[in-house]
């Protein structure tokens, strides 16, 4: 037994060395953490000899990761607007490389800088002294990719350049805290049966898709946490808010949507994501940062009980086939890979599929 633990441990060793080796080439060493937390586990496991030849294959299987940088961060022009971002290449994205010749446009909007309760004032405004990397009062400001910069008062976005600074349409300086609740079951024909890919011969997992109608593009439900509240809370509302329009329901019919909802958000769930988005409103000066959630309908019978209709935010709604086709919203689609690859359902008609493919990052 001493024996088998120590050839575990060494190979275990043997691995995170070999990680960190990768690690140290990638700017975004956080994508990293479960192949670092896998390994790390399987020297204590007593069951682990066999899960480590197959998790470690299956991580090893993806083609090594390029290094990533926020795309859609960088795009122009900027939502809802015409301004154009300076244009950053990828080479410059990083707050490590000097670049005297940077010179990014200033840009917050209208309906931001008008201050709903939502929006933060203006840097250096009478009775604004906000903390940041702290809790303050109400509002969180620490980020869940850790300790950030400020610089002449400001937050430095820890993803690098974008183009632009101020706010945009974003009401925070530095992290803007949202919670995305995806709902997933499995695809099913008339009788009940799951249906399984032709290809890959793995079952088909579907989701529960928005239309966004500020940019028409299709994203997990979510938004933004208020101040003060918890997590659970808003992954609740913003779904049913979205993707049930529970705001125009009647007293009776909310009463009974909460009981259904509350037996799908009450059960077992998967943290898909947590951390930095590659969002497009995202500026040098203010980000989004969110907490995925999967909450799975393995039977489907929760979700056979509640009537998708879209609100609030969302133009559309409806159940979306998980698969690489699939064209979302900032890197929803990233979400989705993860929780196809945790539910083993299918996604890629490709055996040889690469998982960096999945952000879309184009160099």
């Amino acid at each position: 037994m001493a024996r088998n633990f120590l050839s575990r441990t060494v190979t275990v060793v043997s691995l995170t060395v070999t990680l960190s080796a990768v690690a140290a080439r990638s700017s975004s060493c956080h994508y990293l953490y479960p192949l670092f937390q896998a390994a790390s586990n399987l020297a204590y496991s007593p069951s682990s000899e066999h899960s480590f030849h197959s998790t470690t294959a299956r991580m090893l299987s993806c083609k090594t990761p390029k290094q990533k940088f926020h795309s859609k961060a960088r795009t122009s022009p900027y939502p809802g607007s015409k301004v154009e971002r300076d244009q950053v290449p990828n080479d410059k994205v990083s707050w490590l490389v000097e670049w005297e010749d940077y010179n990014p446009v200033e840009y917050t909007a209208g309906s931001v800088l008008a201050g709903p309760k939502w929006a933060d004032p203006l840097i250096g405004a009478k009775n604004f002294s906000p903390k940041f990397n702290e809790m303050d009062g109400q509002v969180e400001r620490k980020s869940q990719t850790g300790f950030y910069i400020v610089e002449n008062g400001r937050p430095r976005n820890p993803e690098g350049r974008t183009g632009i600074v101020g706010r945009g349409l974003l009401g925070r300086w530095g992290p803007n805290h949202a919670a995305d609740p995806l709902i997933t079951r499995w695809k099913r024909d008339s009788s009940g049966n799951k249906v399984t890919h032709p290809v890959s011969g793995k079952n088909i997992l579907q989701f529960i898709a928005i239309k966004r109608k500020d940019c028409g593009e299709w994203a997990i439900p979510g938004g933004m946490v208020d101040p003060g509240e918890k997590l659970s809370a808003t992954l609740k509302r913003e779904f049913s808010e979205e993707a049930l329009n529970s705001l125009q329901k009647s007293g009776t019919e909310k009463e009974e949507m909460e009981k259904q909802l509350n037996r799908l958000f009450n059960q077992d769930h998967f943290v898909v994501h947590k951390g930095y988005v590659d969002d497009p409103r995202n500026t040098d000066n203010a980000w989004m940062e969110t907490e995925a959630v999967n909450y799975h309908d393995e039977s489907g019978e929760t979700m056979d009980n509640l009537h998708l209709e879209a609100g609030d935010d969302a133009g559309k709604v409806k159940w979306v086939d998980i698969s690489e086709k699939l064209k979302l919203y900032a890197n929803h689609a990233e979400f989705v890979w993860l929780v196809a690859e945790k539910r083993g359902a299918h996604w890629s008609e490709d055996p040889d599929f690469a998982c960096h493919d999945v952000a879309g990052n184009k160099e």
